[in-house]
């Protein structure tokens, strides 16, 4: 990810329904929510989340696609991934301390035993 990709990302997320619906599609999973679900969910309109929607959208941090009458969207798990990776680029530049607190934190999908 390069520094224009980023910015636009970080732009598309300074605004907390945009933000808030990122964070519940992650949580969704790969399979997504329909429009319907993310503004019931969000407690928003039907009509404010599809302006919130289209802006992850064009930032690339959602992907869409169509189920019959609905259309879905999920995370796009490698945009978000590439964004951490991007903050994180230069981590620890000589700080050995801070990877112990970078590892910590990382914690968001326990390995399968």
């Amino acid at each position: 990810m390069d520094e224009r990709e980023a910015l636009a990302s970080f732009a598309a997320l300074s605004q907390e329904t945009r933000l808030a619906t990122v964070r519940t599609l992650v949580v969704a999973g790969p399979e997504g929510l329909a429009a319907g679900a993310i503004a019931e969910r969000m407690s928003v309109s039907p009509s404010n989340v599809s302006f919130h929607l289209k802006e992850l959208d064009r930032a690339g941090l959602i992907s869409q696609r169509r189920e019959s009458r609905s259309i879905v969207y999920s995370a796009n798990y490698d945009t978000l991934a590439d964004l951490v990776t991007f903050l994180m680029e230069d981590c620890c530049a000589g700080h050995s301390g801070i990877r112990g607190s970078v590892e910590r934190s990382m914690g968001c999908c326990p390995s399968e035993t």
